[in-house]
């Protein structure tokens, strides 16, 4: 038994010698293999090959690419490797229309920029000149605009403050298919309320209103057309209850529930 037992040890030492020399081999390959994949890294990061050969801008309508990369401050002579995500989108949520920016890097030398501008919910008329009015209550003045989108309110008298903010944000507050509706907003602050408007809408109907109560009243405005003759047209003051005036009596009120 115990030669037995000797015999088999001594037909085992090759094979243990065998799997040594495997691992080895193993460790050698994997030595090389990063050896020479440093060597591809430094040469590639210290040739033309690492510079950057496309910037890609999604997402934009105010701005144009070539203003928005002059912006970031790349060049494609810029080294990949030392590009900064977090820099290129500080710098260009500088501008105050951009909301929120993502860069991402798609090597070996792809930048990709995909930018979330604020809104723009309507347009100011100033001299016959039309400027895009932001969600965030700014006023582009040196975009002006050379045609304004379909069913788009515009605004008059308007000026960036509290009032313009509270008509954007009562503007948000209503569905898209009565914000459609509105034609102009006109802002004539009263003494008894700094925060009066009249719209003309897209039916022929105007309405007096106040800013603060106008998405709760307006929500209504498809109900209240309905109890009308849609071909006596006239004022719907939504300012304290809700009354028809037509026009061309400018006499009889009507109450309508």
């Amino acid at each position: 038994m115990e030669k037995g037992k000797i015999v088999a040890l001594e037909d085992r030492i090759p094979k243990l010698k065998e799997q040594r020399r495997r691992k080895a081999n193993r460790r050698l390959v994997l030595l090389l293999f990063l050896f020479f994949t440093m060597i591809i890294i430094i040469a590639y990061s210290q040739s033309p090959l690492s510079h950057v050969k496309t910037i890609t801008i999604k997402g934009n309508s105010v701005y144009s690419n070539v203003e928005l990369i002059s912006q970031s401050g790349l060049t494609k002579n810029a080294n990949i490797w030392k590009v900064s995500k977090k820099d290129v989108a500080s710098k260009l949520q500088l501008f105050s229309e951009i909301k929120k920016v993502e860069v991402k890097i798609h090597w070996p030398n792809t930048i990709i920029i995909q930018v979330k501008e604020h809104k723009r919910i309507a347009y100011l008329n100033q001299d016959n000149n039309y400027f895009p009015v932001m969600e965030n209550g700014r006023i582009l003045e040196d975009r002006q605009a050379r045609k304004i989108p379909v069913n788009t309110p515009i605004l008059f008298e308007f000026k960036e403050g509290a009032a313009l903010n509270e008509m954007i944000k009562e503007l948000e507050n209503l569905p898209s298919e009565i914000v459609n509706s509105i034609s102009e907003i006109h802002y004539f602050p009263k003494k008894t309320d700094q925060y009066h408007i009249s719209l003309f809408m897209n039916d022929g109907f105007e309405v007096s209103a106040t800013i603060r109560s106008f998405s709760e009243k307006m929500v209504y405005y498809p109900s209240i057309i309905s109890q009308l003759d849609p071909s006596k047209k006239g004022i719907i003051d939504l300012e304290v209850g809700s009354y028809f005036k037509a026009f061309e009596t400018e006499v009889e009120e009507k109450e309508v529930d």
